[in-house]
């Protein structure tokens, strides 16, 4: 079964009453129902008697044994938006297109569907392609105000591009992003922002800052790798002061060539105190 709408089908009835019509031939110049449409197929329709001034719009079924149209849904009527009770006669039943039912260019090229008019633009919903959606949870996507949250459950980004669900996130799998961090004048800038997992390649003592960590209530983790070149220069590592480590006691590098030290921090807080771990040292 599927809704099918097509141009100058017009068939005459004499069937009287509220129920389904029989289709009873196409009008001059006109084809039948039968010829665009398949059994149980859906259509638009109209009926008109101007003999008694009725009409009637709805959404009805078409049957192919006895060729006949139900009435299934009124949209409009001469009754008040009811069934019109038809009178005895030869009256016209045609597939109609319903203004509250259309999807059109307004004068301003602006698309209205049902009535309403669209705010998406065109990128907007191009990424809707093949996906069921009304007009008003089309116009939920189109989003001014970053952070905002919308009745849809569109999926929304504040100012620094971090997205918020309002649900559970369920994956099959799950890839951090990681960044390389380097030092200047001895300083060494760890950004939350960038990534969750972060090496560093030591070429001077350097002092570690944690930077633009999440709002306080949301739990955060970073690793961080650093790599000692071949020299085992034994350049010294300073750590930010809230970090909080076990037994208080910070860790300090051995100087060892090409040793990669792991370290795990973690923070709910907003980085006003970090948790920090040894992960381990390895040998390139």
């Amino acid at each position: 079964m599927a809704l099918v709408v097509a141009d100058r089908v017009k068939e005459s009835t004499i069937t009287t009453g509220t129920g389904a019509v029989t289709l009873a031939g196409a009008v001059t110049n006109f084809v039948t129902f039968a010829s665009v449409l398949s059994d149980s197929d859906t259509t638009y329709y109209a009926i008109v008697d101007d003999t008694n001034n009725d009409f009637e719009v709805g959404l009805g079924t078409f049957t192919a044994s006895g060729t006949t149209l139900s009435r299934d849904t009124i949209l409009a009527s001469s009754n008040g938006g009811s069934a019109v009770n038809l009178s005895a006669g030869t009256k016209e039943v045609f597939i109609n297109y319903p203004a509250g039912k259309s999807v059109y260019l307004d004068g301003s090229g602006q698309l209205v569907i049902g009535g309403t008019a669209v705010t998406s633009t065109v990128a907007e919903l191009n990424l809707l392609d093949g996906v069921t959606a009304t007009t008003a949870e089309i116009n939920y996507l189109d989003i001014t105000t970053l952070g905002t949250s919308e009745a849809s459950k569109a999926v929304t980004a504040d100012a620094n591009g971090d997205v918020a669900l309002s649900e559970e996130l369920k994956a099959k799998s799950y890839n951090e992003t990681y960044a390389s961090v380097t030092s200047s004048s001895n300083a060494t800038t760890v950004d939350c922002e960038a990534a969750n997992s972060f090496a560093h390649t030591l070429t001077e003592n350097t002092t570690f800052t944690f930077s633009n960590p999440p709002a306080s209530g949301t739990a955060y983790t970073l690793s961080l790798e650093i790599i000692q070149d071949a020299s085992a220069s034994g350049y010294t590592v300073t750590w930010p002061g809230s970090v909080i480590w076990p037994n208080a006691t910070a860790p300090t590098l051995t100087a060892t060539a090409n040793a990669k030290d792991v370290f795990v921090f973690y923070t709910r807080d907003g980085g006003t105190a970090w948790y920090g771990f040894t992960s381990g040292q390895a040998f390139g």
